[in-house]
């Protein structure tokens, strides 16, 4: 609903993953093509004021601005140094060079607001308001020898105001500005001066608003100009106007091209197009950037993301943009949200390229990053960036930061992992993409159990407003059987993140009768909020559509919604939600599903789709809510709200089933199973968006509730693309509730072993246990086993331990588990009085070959059934010379093992 915008297609991230054992991705690059630089800044001297200028000559690069000192970057060493609105610093280093220069006036505020160097890079070119430069006497616009660090003195061209722009040829210094003379002169806002003396040259580009920026084209013949203005020589034109190098005479004009309330800040050029930044105020505003090709001068792309953008910066074709970008979703990349202040695009379109270094508004104006400049050295090159930040990557920087091409040093952030099983034939593992700033493919691997040698790698993409949702179907499993998996994620450099916390999942000995049938009625999106950590929600469709926790719900609530080990997620009615991590449209069909259980008399919205995510949504339909009197509203909007309404209220505590539908039939609303209301309605808004459950935007639509956010248990949530029958609405409802077999895990309360070698003494308080035939170990647990549930019977049972990590741990002998017949104590038992075992086993532990893994022992039932609801005692013993060592219950990497994995269900 409402401020329907017309959005371009959504950036598809591929995941390129598949389902099985074998992957093989892509060769990752250090950077991500053509990106030229990493997101790794490096120490910098830092400015205690604004920089709004920079340029480089031979490995120095020059900061002019608003600023009085220069000092260490945070933590360096060094002093602060006086430094009056300019430094001169080493591009490899960061440090000030020798060279020091004083622009200062004699009232007001001085500030240099432009920096040029010329072609043979002797001379650098400063503007801005100031009336002397180390003394000797000028007029807002300066001449340096870079060789001597000393103002040319027979350069004086008188300007009447401030000049904010420079351009340069071999003999012509072009300047934009608010000045209305220079030279005496009358000259509006832009001017030409010879580039050695100074003298005033016959060019006139009368604008009737300050100039802001100003270029020069490659081949010389023209001048591109930018700025607030109107009209350019009398012409229309806004904001922007190419004009002839010599006299300044229209060579082309855009009248109409760039919105009335926004100007030009910036411009760039290279060999084939040239590059505005701009800046709008107000609504409607345009403030992003435009790329124009320089045969024809028009239009090659227009970026419209928001955002004010002060700098543009073309190399090696790589658009590098300075901004506060906070919402692209015009151009099918980020929503309304937090800034983005520096960006990377090909010159050749508009999407984002894989660099994004941060800084954060900072002083004055608050915009953040305002000058950039590419230094090459014979050993690197360098961005440098000036600007009124404060900070960079989240650490202190002031107004000055720099990154380098190599090396890449920042690792991917660790991958949030959770796991799953449905079916007693396969485990489902699936993790959220990382995010690497300057990296946008990076390459996962899945580790089992421990093991030191990945199940399975993939390439995926990513970039920070993307992290889509990586999976891989581990189908080498056993029923009963509990398996735990970690991922790690390397960049193109080989900066590896650490382990992603343990993914711990049992396989069940017969399929979850719900679940089997969300996935095989085609779900696309399966939410069932089992996830034990923020903020990422695991997808158990195949599509891997993850999602996104904000501001804390409460996970793994229970009783959950359906039988069986699943969980809920508890949401507290003033901002939580969940949100789809995967930009996307809903087809024409689809269905919407979920259960929920609430006693809130302020509504709210259950699932809906929407083009935000952190913020409140612009457009916002395809929805599920809660009225006050807990009636449930399905609608969608078709320039007016058109809805179904429940005839009943479900806020009464319980947990209750829903199911909204819309196809070729028009729309019907299901709750609990019956059909509630339809309505011949087809159509909905179109738009790019996000799945949210929990709340989201609600105003405008009918019987609007006084909370848009939920406030109660949410389970199970499901998209189809797909209408779902009236019968399998009802089936859904029903099998919710259907004998589910429980799992439960029992880790030991007792453990020691024993040693034939030392038989006087005890390990009761060992952090490992060992088993071996010859020269004997032996090992004792004891489990408190539980009950059966009421109306169950133990279906499976499994003995789990855990390698260490002494590099002979694994062992190639079959390890015999042996019900324990005489007593013994974790504290008193040594191998002198080690107790009887039976000669029966009842399990056989075999091919626990590698160390830090998980390895588990099949048990009999029946020999276990009798002792259920009480102690239970067991041997681990063996006939062979090759030891076995596995984690105590004391140990901190034992992962809770020794443990026992009891499956109980219906007889």
């Amino acid at each position: 609903m409402h401020r329907s915008r017309g959005l371009s297609a959504a950036l598809v991230l591929s995941t390129a993953a598949g389902l099985g054992l074998v992957a093989l991705p892509q060769p990752a690059a250090a950077l991500t093509s053509p990106v030229a630089f990493t997101a790794d800044d490096l120490p910098t001297w830092q400015t205690n004021g604004i920089v709004w200028a920079l340029a480089e000559a031979h490995g120095t690069v020059f900061a002019g601005g608003t600023f009085s000192q220069v000092r260490p970057p945070d933590g360096g060493s060094g002093t602060a140094q006086n430094a009056v609105n300019f430094a001169a610093l080493d591009a490899a280093t960061g440090a000030p060079t020798s060279c020091k220069l004083s622009f200062t006036v004699g009232s007001g505020t001085a500030t240099v607001r432009a920096l040029a160097v010329s072609p043979d890079k002797k001379t650098l070119y400063a503007g801005g308001y100031f009336g002397a430069v180390n003394g000797t006497q000028v007029s807002s616009l300066a001449a340096i020898d870079i060789a001597t660090c000393t103002p040319k003195a027979n350069f004086h061209p008188s300007v009447s105001a401030t000049v904010r722009a420079l351009a340069l040829t071999d003999d012509t210094v072009y300047l934009g500005g608010d000045f209305t003379s220079v030279g005496g002169n009358a000259h509006a806002r832009y001017a030409a001066v010879d580039a050695g003396s100074g003298a005033v040259k016959p060019f006139q580009a009368d604008v009737d608003e300050p100039g802001r920026a100003v270029a020069v084209t490659p081949d010389g013949k023209d001048v591109i100009l930018g700025g607030d203005f109107f009209t350019v020589n009398g012409a229309s034109s806004h904001a922007l106007a190419v004009v002839d190098a010599a006299t300044g005479d229209n060579v082309r004009a855009y009248p109409g091209f760039i919105e009335t309330n926004s100007v030009v800040k910036a411009l760039d050029t290279d060999a084939t197009g040239f590059y505005t930044g701009n800046e709008g105020t107000g609504g409607g505003v345009f403030d992003g950037r435009i790329a124009l090709d320089l045969s024809t001068l028009n239009q090659r792309w227009r970026d419209t993301c928001l955002g004010a953008t002060q700098a543009v910066k073309s190399y090696q074709s790589v658009l590098y943009s300075a901004s506060h970008a906070h919402d692209c979703s015009s151009v099918g990349e980020f929503p309304d949200g937090r800034r983005h202040h520096l960006l990377a695009e090909p010159t050749s379109g508009t999407n984002k390229l894989g660099w994004f270094p941060d800084t954060n508004d900072g002083l004055g104006e608050g915009i953040g990053p305002r000058a950039m400049a590419i230094s090459e050295t014979s050993g690197n090159k360098y961005m440098w960036v000036g600007g009124e930040f404060t900070t960079v990557n989240g650490a202190a920087a002031q107004g000055l930061t720099r990154f380098a091409a190599s090396p890449d040093t920042g690792a991917p952030t660790v991958p949030s992992a959770s796991a799953e099983s449905v079916k007693p034939t396969e485990a489902h593992v699936r993790w959220r993409a990382s995010l690497d700033t300057d990296d946008t493919r990076l390459t996962y691997k899945v580790y089992r159990n421990g093991g030191s040698t990945p199940v399975y790698t993939v390439g995926g993409d990513s970039v920070e407003w993307s992290r889509p949702q990586l999976s891989f179907t581990d189908k080498n499993v056993t029923a009963g059987s509990t398996y735990s998996y970690r991922v790690t994620a390397t960049d193109g450099a080989g900066n590896t993140s650490a382990l992603s916390a343990a993914a711990t999942v049992t396989v069940p000995t017969s399929a979850q009768k719900y679940a089997s049938k969300v996935i095989d009625d085609g779900a696309n999106l399966y939410w069932r909020y089992d996830d034990g950590t923020t903020p990422f929600v695991g997808d158990t469709s195949p599509a891997d559509q993850g999602g996104i926790q904000l501001n804390g719900p409460s996970l793994r609530q229970t009783p959950a919604a359906v039988t069986g080990p699943s969980t809920a997620i508890g949401f507290d009615g003033s901002n939580q939600i969940v949100y789809s991590d995967k930009r996307t449209t809903v087809p024409g069909q689809y269905s919407i599903e979920t259960w929920f259980k609430t006693t809130t008399d302020r509504g709210g919205k259950l699932v809906g789709f929407g083009d935000n995510t952190t913020r409140a949504s612009g457009n916002y339909d395809k929805h599920v809510y809660m009225r006050n009197d807990g009636r449930l509203v399905f609608g969608v909007w078709t320039g007016t709200a058109r809805t179904i309404t429940s005839p009943s209220g479900y806020n009464d505590g319980s947990w209750h089933h829903v199911v909204a539908t819309q196809g070729s039939s028009g729309m019907a609303l299901y709750v609990d199973g019956s059909q509630v209301g339809t309505l011949s309605e087809t159509s909905n808004q179109s738009y790019s968006g996000y799945w949210h459950v929990g709340g989201d935007n609600l105003n405008g639509w009918p019987n609007q509730p006084s909370s848009s956010y939920f406030a109660g248990q949410i389970d199970e949530t499901a998209i189809y693309p797909s209408v779902l029958s009236a019968a399998q609405a009802q089936s859904h409802y029903a099998l919710a509730s259907a004998p589910a077999d429980s799992v439960q895990t029992v880790r030991a309360s007792a453990d020691t072993y024993v040693n034939a070698g030392a038989g006087g003494t005890n390990y009761g308080t060992s952090t490992s246990l060992a088993v071996r035939g010859s020269a004997a170990y032996e090992t004792y647990l004891r489990f408190d086993l539980p009950s059966a549930p009421a109306g169950t019977v133990l279906k499976s049972a499994r003995l789990a331990v855990k390698t260490t990590t002494l590099s002979s741990a694994g062992s190639t002998d079959d390890i015999a588990v042996r019900p324990v017949t005489g007593s013994w104590t974790e504290a008193g038992t040594t191998y002198a009085s080690k107790p009887a075992v039976s000669s029966t086993a009842v399990g056989t532990l075999s091919g626990a070959t590698d160390v830090s893994a998980l390895y588990s022992a099949s048990l009999d039932t029946a020999a276990l059934t009798p002792s259920l609801g009480g102690g239970y005692d067991l041997a681990l013993t063996s006939t062979g010379t090759d030891a076995l060592w596995v984690w105590s219950r004391e140990a901190s990497a034992a992962e809770n093992t020794p443990q026992l994995v009891l499956t109980f269900g219906a007889p």
